[in-house]
């Protein structure tokens, strides 16, 4: 456990010294040197600008994350277990798959306003097709056998989602929950940055239009650590939601 969070942390902390080496004699008004980043990010990442800006972002990020969570899991179970819907729906996931997220802001801004709604609605248009479509394939993957036994022995319903679909596509549907997660991050600063009043991306971009750049800097470290951090408990929860596949795959691996 030890090893593995030092062999984590060797990376970003050598491009930290690294950074910190090459801008020690930066003159640059829009690249300053880190030490004089980091004093602003110590003087403005304070408890209440955290509350005000870091926790609404965090709010925001959750509701719309775990909303295409359970819009993903649903719709894709539902199209991954039904040829005929999945034939129809294809052409259709395809096309929205396709649409760059940030593209359908000012519609939703249109429909949805400025406040949380909309931010939220952003969050979950571009978080929900790689979910949906990696729970689509987890399900048809499913072991053809198995599936035919559960016919066989009349396992319908809820218990053939809850003891054959979900372990079977869970691999899947894990996968495509991580790459939401960076999705769902980068959705939630360009909504914050196009209309808010708090926010992490509203932040950064208030510093920059007031030219406070060792903040902007600091604000965008901020964004880093926080995408670092949901990382790392994406991958803990992760190794304990699918602990029995990982084990399964390890005895393969020793066999």
């Amino acid at each position: 456990m030890i090893r593995r969070f030092l062999t984590v942390l060797a990376l970003p902390v050598t491009l930290f010294l690294f950074w910190y080496v090459a801008s020690r004699t930066s003159e640059s008004f829009y690249a300053p040197p880190l030490r004089t980043i980091l004093v602003a990010f110590g003087d403005t990442w304070t408890w209440p600008r955290l509350r005000a800006d870091v926790l609404p972002s965090l709010g925001r990020l959750a509701a719309g994350y775990l909303l295409a969570a359970l819009l993903g899991v649903g719709l894709g179970i539902a199209v991954g277990a039904s040829r005929r819907l999945r034939a129809a729906a294809e052409p259709v996931l395809e096309f929205f798959r396709a649409v760059p997220p940030p593209v359908l802001v000012p519609v939703i801004m249109v429909f949805a306003g400025i406040g949380n709604a909309m931010k939220v609605i952003v969050i979950v248009s571009g978080c929900v097709w790689p979910i949906l479509l990696n729970t689509v394939e987890g399900v048809r993957a499913v072991d053809a056998a198995l599936s035919d036994t559960s016919r066989a022995y009349g396992i319908t319903g809820f218990a053939r989602l809850r003891y054959l679909l979900l372990p079977g596509a869970a691999p899947q549907i894990i996968t495509g929950l991580r790459q939401a997660l960076s999705l769902a991050i980068i959705l939630m600063v360009i909504s914050e940055m196009v209309a808010a009043s708090n926010g992490l991306g509203f932040t950064i971009v208030q510093f920059q239009r007031s030219f406070a750049i060792p903040q902007m800097w600091s604000g965008i470290i901020v964004l880093g650590l926080l995408g670092f951090v949901l990382s790392e408990l994406f991958r803990l929860g992760e190794r304990f939601a699918l602990g029995w596949y990982h084990g399964r795959r390890e005895a393969q691996r020793r066999s």
